[in-house]
C-alpha cells in the first residue's frame, strides 16, 4: 500500500516521531519556504506548522492528493474555510489540555488576587497593601465540556470553588455530574463569580458573549476567554468593562493581535496573555506523540482519531 508523502512541521521528525516514520516518505515545512511544487503535489499528510499565517492553511489547495490534515490545535476553525473537498480532519484535542487549563486557572487567581497589579507596583518601587478577591468559595461557570474544559474543571476542584459546567446540550456524564445545556445560561449567568469559556469557535458560539450575555452576568463577576476572541463581542466587552459591570482575563481576542491602540489594553480590570495558552513547554512532548499515533493508525489503515465534523448553519 502506498501512502504518498507526509509534509511535517519539525526537522527532527526521526527523532521525535521513531517508528511512526520509519520507512515512511517525509519532507519538512516549518512555514518559512515554501515546498517545491513537485513535493506539494505529492502530499497526502499534512501536518502544518503550530499558529503559523494562514498561508500554511492556503498552501493545502496545492495538494492535489492530500487526504488527511492533522492540525496541531485543537480549534480548527481557520482550517475549513482552506480545506479541499474529501479531506479527513484531525484536530489536537488532548495535546492542549493541560497548557490552556493551567493557564485558565493562572489568569482567574491573577486577576482575583491582583497580581498584574502588583506588578506594576514592582516596576513602580510601591507597597500597594489591599484586600483582593479569593478564588475559594466562588462560584465557576465553566463554559464547554470538551477536553480542555474538563481539564480546567480537574485543576479548579481543589481551590474549594462551587464549579457548573455548560455543554451544547444538557447531560449527565458517567461519573454523575451534571452538563448543563447552553439554552440554560440565562439563568446561570447571574449567580456565576467567574465564567471561563472554552468552546470551540462555530457558527453557534461566534458572538454568544454579547450584551445581553454581559449584561446578565453579575456585577464584578470575572469573564475567562481561553477559547477564541470571536466568541466575544469585543465592542460589547469593552462597553461592560468600562461600566464597571464585569472584569476580564484574556487570552484571545478579537481582532488578534490586539492593535497597540485598541482599549482594552489600558481598561481597568482588564488581564490580556498574548494567546500562549497552549504554547508551552508541555506543548511539542504532546504533539509529537499525537502525530505519531496518528501516522501509526494511518499507514495500518484503522480509523483516524480527532475527526472533526464541518459545522453547520449561520454564524450569529
Amino acid at each position: 500500500m502506498t501512502h504518498g508523502l507526509a509534509l511535517l512541521p519539525w526537522q527532527d521528525y526521526a527523532d521525535v516521531l521513531g517508528l511512526a516514520v520509519e520507512g515512511l516518505d517525509v519532507a519538512v515545512y516549518d512555514g518559512d519556504a515554501d515546498p517545491a511544487d513537485d513535493v506539494l503535489e505529492r502530499v497526502t499528510y499534512y501536518v502544518p506548522p503550530y499558529m503559523s499565517s494562514s498561508h500554511t492553511l492556503e498552501l493545502m489547495g496545492r495538494m492535489p492528493r492530500l487526504r488527511v490534515v492533522q492540525t496541531l490545535t485543537a480549534g480548527v476553525d481557520d482550517a475549513w474555510p482552506h480545506l479541499p473537498d474529501g479531506v479527513t480532519l484531525c484536530n489536537a484535542a488532548g495535546v492542549h489540555d493541560a497548557s490552556t487549563s493551567e493557564l485558565a486557572v493562572g489568569l482567574i487567581l491573577a486577576s482575583l488576587r491582583g497580581i498584574d497589579e502588583f506588578a506594576r507596583a514592582q516596576a513602580a518601587g510601591e507597597w500597594r497593601y489591599a484586600r483582593h478577591d479569593s478564588l475559594a468559595d466562588k462560584r465557576v461557570l465553566v463554559i464547554g465540556a470538551g477536553h480542555v474544559g474538563t481539564a480546567i474543571t480537574r485543576r479548579l476542584e481543589p481551590f474549594e470553588v462551587e464549579i457548573v459546567r455548560v455543554g451544547r446540550t444538557r447531560r449527565t456524564l458517567d461519573d454523575g455530574t451534571l452538563v448543563h445545556g447552553t439554552a440554560e445560561l440565562p439563568e446561570l449567568l447571574p449567580d456565576a463569580d467567574v465564567v471561563v469559556l472554552i468552546v470551540p469557535q462555530t457558527p453557534e458560539t461566534t458572538g454568544i458573549v454579547d450584551a445581553a450575555f454581559l449584561a446578565r452576568m453579575r456585577p464584578g463577576a470575572l469573564l475567562v476567554n481561553v477559547a477564541r476572541g470571536a466568541v466575544v463581542r469585543t465592542d460589547d466587552l469593552v462597553d461592560a468593562v468600562r461600566r464597571g459591570h464585569v472584569r476580564a482575563a484574556l487570552d484571545v481576542t478579537d481582532p488578534e493581535p490586539l492593535p497597540p491602540d485598541h482599549p482594552l489594553w489600558t481598561l481597568p480590570g482588564v488581564l490580556i496573555s498574548p494567546h500562549v495558552g497552549g504554547f508551552t513547554t508541555a506543548f511539542l512532548p504532546r504533539a509529537h506523540r499525537l502525530v505519531a499515533h496518528q501516522l501509526r493508525r494511518w499507514r495500518l489503515g484503522d480509523p483516524l482519531e480527532n475527526v472533526m465534523e464541518k459545522p453547520r448553519g449561520p454564524a450569529r
